[in-house]
This record gives structure tokens, sequence and C-alpha cells, in this order.
């Protein structure tokens, strides 16, 4: 028998071969101690028959495991693999790590039974401790004595970096079961994670080429410019701040597959130290996705290459290194319909009726990329469930307002639309100034394009408007005509969900309602909104102090805001002045005169009805009531004339008045 072949000699170099090497490198390792620890390999081999397979393969290797040393084996794989063409997972996390072979051998005899469970048998009675399979920390010290290297560094380095795992931490040191990290014991061997464990691998051809995102040109150049920066880890991380459903996964796969590299997406890892290891094996970019919180800071542990982190705007991380950051924003309308176009097929194949009217809806809805190909999935799934072969418009309209709305409804609450702007009685003015917003509100995005050139950079694309007024005057109403006449859903700010009793937890929870109000195109109610944005006052305890905290980020996410919000009061005298300075129009809705009364009246009772035309009119002349009083007098007359023949006659509504009125504590103006 040739003595000590080259290892790598007529192999092929696979990284599953190469983890096969160290794995009986290990055994060999095993046996030799356990031969010392029995009084022979005869001996060993009695107690444990089928260590005789192994054996038999380690001597056709040319090793021998009661040869102390093996230095010229060790030398000769490490010359192996240096000459691989293939990239080597258990050499590239040992090179990370900065470890030497017989490190390496100690955390694979650690996990020798992930591989064959029978060595838990060997471990067992070497310890005398039935049912813990895993060897000690005592065991594998005193085996490693003479391997080169002082063991119990080695172990301890091995525990710090998280590739072993202590079972039983309330034993002493010595008596520590040591287990590998099953993620990493399957990622050196070619193996990508499970699903489910917080991280998600994909390899390079299933990520998205880079010419084939749709991106703004500049950013398109600056992209090429930094793919040479990345690979020469001359920039350590990639920041890519931007809405959920933005591009920025897709675009740092991009990045990564230009670079031959795959994707490790990292949500909630079970240990974050394992993630620079694990994407060093899988030859992947690490993509951490993380929404962070007003003040929240992500700490990212030690990793020798590129991070990408794909981040909102609020939050922050540390430990960067050499970090460039990129902002990705909602794309333009153009860049919208392409989105379309590609997510549904091109106009002839898969846009049907939806092709003539593309333009206007890209435009309506201000949707991000991710997103238009979630809703695009959506309408495609109905039109296949109504047998049709094209989508319409109508199916891709509902599948828009789907979005997001589990996530959203947690916080607000849908409000259903209204009808027509004839629904809504109010004064000439305040009719103008809303056909004003709604006319903001359609050419946002065009708006600073237009513009001169003292708006250069200072014209947004949110929309943010006051309605003030009295109780019952039509602020909600207006609201839910808007959205109708625009197209938009809406949605009312659930205050009861938002404000938190605990300090910072109510700047979280709007700051997640403002970003998906902002990434799904809808139109966000804040009703009372002197609640929220109250003035700030003087410190005079902590809770003054968290309270002028919690309006100071108000002001500033305002200030920022990108959708479309609307605050009603009827106490905008509580209100800070400098949040009626953020709002871009203030309406005022004021109590009806005589005529719009009239008008609310008649549009409230139901056409059947048999009131004397005077009676109406003396009502809409001499009672002053608001446009909520007047809806629930309306209602209160139809339940009373419910109770006869069903007719809302003179002497309904009369009660219906006078009953209001006692619910106000006031005189009744009609006479008896």
């Amino acid at each position: 028998m040739i003595r000590n072949p080259a290892p790598f000699a007529h192999r092929e170099i696979t990284p599953q071969e190469h983890f096969r090497l160290h794995f009986y490198a290990a055994v060999s390792w095993l046996l030799g101690g356990l031969a010392c620890s029995l009084g022979g390999l005869e001996e060993a081999l009695h107690a444990f028959p089928f260590l005789q397979g192994y054996l038999d393969e380690l001597r056709a290797q040319g090793r021998n495991p009661l040869a102390p040393g093996e230095a010229d084996w060790w030398n000769q794989t490490l010359r192996g693999e240096a000459q691989a063409p293939v990239h080597l997972p258990l050499r590239a996390v040992r090179v990370w790590a900065g470890l030497e072979p017989a490190a390496l051998t100690l955390w694979m005899a650690a996990g020798l039974l992930e591989e064959d469970p029978r060595f838990g048998l060997v471990f067992e009675a070497l310890q005398g401790t039935a049912g813990q399979p895993h060897p000690t920390f005592g065991l594998l010290e005193a085996w490693g004595r003479g391997q080169g290297e002082e063991p119990r560094p080695v172990l301890l380095r091995l525990l710090e970096l998280g590739w072993l795992g202590v079972a039983n931490p309330e034993a002493p040191r010595l008596g520590w079961a040591l287990q590998v990290s099953t993620l990493l014991w399957d990622a050196v061997q070619g193996q990508a994670p499970v699903s489910g464990v917080g991280l998600r691998y994909a390899p390079p051809e299933t990520l998205t080429p880079l010419e084939r995102l749709v991106l703004p040109e500049p950013l398109v150049a600056k992209l090429h410019g930094l793919l040479p920066l990345l690979e020469r880890r001359e920039v350590q991380t990639l920041v890519l701040r931007g809405p959920r459903h933005g591009g920025r996964r897709t675009l740092a796969g991009a990045l990564a597959r230009a670079l031959g590299w795959g994707v490790l997406e990292v949500h909630e890892p079970p240990d974050w130290r394992l993630v620079g290891p694990l994407a060093m094996a899988l030859q992947a970019l690490p993509v951490v996705v993380r929404h962070l919180g007003p003040g929240e800071t992500l700490e990212l542990p030690e990793h020798d290459g590129p991070w990408a982190l794909a981040l909102g705007q609020q939050g922050g991380a540390t430990g960067l290194g050499r970090a460039v950051t990129l902002g990705l924003t909602l794309p333009t309308p153009e860049e919208r319909r392409e989105h379309w176009k590609r997510a549904l097929g091109e106009a002839d194949e898969g846009l049907g009726d939806f092709a003539e009217q593309l333009g206007g809806f890209a435009e309506r809805y201000r949707l991000t990329g991710g997103q238009i190909r979630r809703a695009a999935t959506l309408a495609r799934t109905e039109a296949a469930l109504a047998g049709e072969s094209r989508v319409g418009l109508e199916q891709v309209r509902q599948a828009c307002c789907s979005l997001g709305r589990q996530a959203l409804e947690t916080l607000a609450a849908p409000l259903p639309p209204a009808g027509d702007w004839t629904l809504l009685a109010v004064s000439d003015e305040t009719r103008r100034q809303l056909q004003s917003l709604e006319r903001r509100i359609r050419h946002r995005e065009r708006l600073g394009g237009a513009a001169g050139v003292a708006f250069a950079g200072s014209l947004g694309v949110g929309v943010r408007a006051l309605f003030s007024g009295p109780s019952g005057t039509g602020k909600t109403l207006a609201a839910r005509l808007l959205a109708q006449s625009l197209g938009l859903d809406l949605y009312r700010l659930d205050l009861s969900r938002v404000v938190n009793k605990y300090i910072g937890e109510t700047e979280k929870n709007l700051e997640q309602t403002l970003s998906l109000a902002e990434e799904l195109g809808i139109l966000l109610l804040l009703d009372e909104g002197d609640a929220l944005l109250t003035q700030r006052t003087g410190v005079h305890s902590a809770n003054d102090r968290y309270a002028n905290l919690e309006t100071n980020y108000l002001l500033q996410r305002l200030e920022s805001f990108e959708g479309l919000l609307i605050v009603t009061t009827n106490a905008s005298e509580r209100m800070d002045s400098a949040f009626q300075r953020r709002m871009d129009l203030s309406i005022e809705f004021r109590l009806p005169e005589a005529a719009e009364r009239q008008t609310i009246w008649e549009l409230h009772l139901p056409a059947e009805h048999r009131l004397s035309p005077e009676l109406l009119h003396t009502i809409a002349r001499r009672c002053a009531l608001s446009g909520g009083q007047i809806r629930n007098a309306a209602l209160h007359a139809l339940l009373l004339a419910l109770d006869e023949e069903g007719v809302v006659r003179d002497v309904h509504l009369e009660a219906a008045v006078r009953q209001e009125y006692r619910k106000l504590g006031q005189v009744c103006p009609l006479r008896s």
C-alpha cells in the first residue's frame, strides 16, 4: 500500500469531497484516541464494530490512525485546497475564522454524530454519560493534546464564534456537552440553510440581472462604479434605504449576481455570529432586511466581507466599516408604467383592456415596483378565477386595494366610499378649496418639475391638508368623497391602537402607519388630530418631556411625509402652530347656512316622504343644526315612521328635531 498519497489525488474536488476528507481526518483522530483509551485498536474495533468500515476507508487513503501528527497529510490537503478550481466552503470558513487544521479537526469531532449517530455510542461509553451522546469539553481537550495546538483556547474560540454550542450550560466547563451548529455544518457541505430560521439563500442564477432592473439612469451609473469597489472590499457595507417592496433586496441581488455571488437574506437569524461564516460558506452577499423604528440601532456582527443592509428611512446601524448609502425612492409614473408592463406582459398578451388606461392608472397609484408585481399576480389570479385570459382594469384596481391591507388594518380602519361631490352641502369657498386640494393631489408628481427655480428641491410629492370646524360639519364625509373622486382607498388612523403608554412605542406605530400609507398610495385620515398634534408645553415633569419628544417626532416626520394625509379637528386652537404651517392646505368647515341645511335635509330624507314644504323650509331656516345632527334627526324620523306605515310625515320629523334639541340640552325653536 502506498504510504500517505495526496488526499486529492484521483478525486473530483467538490465541496462534498473536501468535507469528507476533513470528516475522515476527525474519524482518524477519534480512532487514535479511542485506541489509547481502550488499550489498542483491536479492542476499540471489538467494542464498536461499525468503526471497521471507517478504518478500511482511512487505510485506503493511506492514513494510519495510530500515527501521531500526520502533518504531511495536512500539508498535502492545504496544497490541494489551493489548487481547487471550485469554491470550497469549509476552506472559506476556516480562513475567515483564522483557524488551524487542528481546530477544524476538533470541530469536526464534535459533529461526527451529525453524519453517523453511532458515534454517540462511543462518546457515551467513554464519558459514562448515558443519554448524552455529544462529546464533552473535557474529552475533546484531553484528546486534543498533541495535535500541535493547545486545545482549550481552540475550543473556547469555537464557542465564541458560535460554531459550537453547549447542551448543558449548567454543568461545570469540563462537563459541557458540545454540539456543532447544524446550520454551519450543512453550509460547509454546500447546502443552503433550511427555510424558517430567519435566513434565506438564493443562488446567483435565480437573481435578477442588473440590466433588467427599472432604475433611473444616474443610479445605474453609480451602481456600475460600485461593483469593483465591492469586489475589492473597498466598500464594506452597502446601505439601501427605501420603502418596503421598493426594490432594495432585488437591487442587492442584482449586484451580487454581477459579482458571481448568491444572496443570503437575513431577517431574524438564530445566531447573528453565524451570518458571516454562512455567507462565506455559501459565497453569498448577506443582505440584512430590517425596518427599524425611530431611535433603534442595529449592531452588525463581525464579517470579513461586504454587507448589504435593506433599511427603511428610520433607525441606524453600527459596525458598518466603509459604507456607501443609496436611497431608493418610489418610481416615477413612467417607471411605474414599465413595471406594470413587465409584471403583466405586453399590451397584446396580458394587459387586456387595462392597456388603454395604463398611463393614467400608473400615475394615480403611486406604488413601489414590488407592490406592482404583487398586485399583478393578484390580478392575474382574479382573471383566472373569472375564466378570462387577460386582466381587466377592475381586477387590477381591486388587487391594488388589497395590498398591505392586513398590515395596515392593525393600526387603521378602512372607510367605505361615499359617492360624488353632490352629496356634500358646504359653502362655495369650502367647495373651491376642496377642488384645489383634489387638483394638488392629482398633479403632485408634476408640480416639482413645472414650478419655478425658486422651488427647486423644496416641493415634495406629499400632500397634507387640515380640515377644521365644528363637529358634524362634513369633514370626514369630505375626505370620503375626495378618496372616491381620486379612486383611492381611505383609511382612518385608530388612535387607540397607535398611542402606547410605553416610551417610544407610539412613534414606532406612527412610523409604521405613515410608511405604509406612503408605500401603498392610500389616503390616510387622522381624525381628531388635535389629540396627537397638540401644542408643546413647558417641561415640568418627565411626562411633559416625553410628550414634547413625541410632538417633535411628528413635526419632523410630517416634513418628510410623501403620502396623502388629511387631519381633521374641531379644536384647531389646541394644535401646535408648527403643525399648521406644515399643512399644504387648511380648509375650514363652518356650520351650514339655511340654504345648505335645506339641501342636507333633502339629501338625508327618503324620496317618498310626505312632508309639507312649509315645515321643511321652517326647520331648515330656524333650526341651526349641523350636518351630523341633521343626519341623526332624519334617521330618527325614519325610525318613527317605520313603526307606522313607513312614510315620513310632519309629525315624525318634528318629533325627531325636538329629540335632537333635547340631546343638546337646548330649547327647540319650533312652536308647539
